[in-house]
């Protein structure tokens, strides 16, 4: 048997058994204990989260991760996954306990010569450019385990300067623009609300308050579930052509944009009350390439807002 056959049948072994012997594999494979140990070595080089024991009943065991058995990928699969790899450095939090710059190295460094060099010959030429994240957030992973687990959690929310405890129930996290967001219903507010997640300070388990049923609502389908719930108004923004790919760039869910022959559109759809601000400051973004039809309380929000922005050069 090949070595790279061995260490590859390795792999899924020590995987399945959790707790083995040196001697166990020795057999197994029918080699000596010391290459049994040269390869167990390259395995824990390669990731594999190997923790040895000694005393009478020792050996080695599998930690509580699992690894995954190696997998073929293509020279053009392996440069894409490296480049989406590539990508994150541009968010400095991620919701996992393991830096995205780890991933990249191990990715790399077990990735044949001829591709490394395609690599290498690439990272300078190509980039993913975004917003950068420039806050650490430390309670992603809290946020997201909350919202799987459909758990109750009260946080510490820092708003218009002033910090306030909030219970609420996460349904998921993401990220837009640099910004880590937390949609979430607030059993404070009674209502569902979007949380920056750089403005949480402090999580904990709230067991006081028994969570209700999100089990339907994900990050994919909430705005439809949900604006079925509440107030909502009907939406219309005639836009020139800059305006249409200024819209396409960042567009939302709960919208929808109908393109002209001429590239000039319209956006519509349906937003909530509480959609008014937000809405009112991102279109007030496009100036003279965005002018609202309706609703009539939007127009009135970004009118308010220019004033304010008028009256500073008083």
């Amino acid at each position: 048997m090949s070595k790279a056959k061995r260490l590859n049948e390795m792999i899924m072994m020590v995987n399945r058994m959790k707790r083995f012997t040196v001697r166990e594999l020795a057999d197994e494979f029918g080699v000596s204990k010391r290459t049994i140990l040269r390869d167990l070595q390259e395995l824990s080089e390669m990731g594999v989260p190997l923790y040895s024991e000694v005393g009478p009943h020792g050996g080695f065991k599998v930690l509580n991760e699992r690894t995954l058995p190696p997998i073929a990928f293509s020279e053009d699969e392996a440069v894409s996954i490296f480049f989406a790899l590539h990508a994150l450095r541009h968010y400095i939090s991620i919701p996992f306990d393991i830096e995205y710059g780890s991933i990249k190295k191990k990715f790399y460094l077990n990735l044949s010569g001829e591709i490394r060099d395609t690599i290498d010959n690439m990272e300078d030429r190509i980039d993913f450019l975004a917003v950068h994240q420039h806050e650490e957030i430390p309670f992603l992973r809290q946020l997201l385990e909350a919202a799987i687990h459909q758990d109750v959690i009260l946080i510490t929310y820092e708003a218009k300067g002033k910090n306030s405890c909030r219970s609420i129930q996460p349904i998921g996290i993401y990220a837009n623009e640099g910004k880590w967001y937390c949609p979430a219903y607030c059993f404070t507010r009674k209502d569902y609300r979007v949380f920056r997640c750089d403005r949480i300070k402090t999580v904990e388990l709230d067991e006081n308050i028994i969570p209700i049923d999100l089990s339907q609502i994900t990050l994919k389908n909430r705005f439809s579930i949900l604006e079925d719930k509440k107030e909502a108004f009907e939406l219309n923004v005639e836009l020139t052509n800059s305006g249409v790919e200024k819209y396409q760039s960042v567009k939302w869910p709960i919208t929808e944009l109908h393109k002209r022959n001429d590239g000039t559109g319209f956006v519509v759809g349906r937003i909530s009350k509480q959609d008014i601000d937000f809405f009112s400051d991102y279109f007030i973004a496009y100036g003279e390439n965005a002018v609202i039809r309706k609703p009539f309380e939007l127009i009135e929000a970004v009118k308010e807002k220019v004033n304010k922005i008028l009256n500073q050069y008083d």
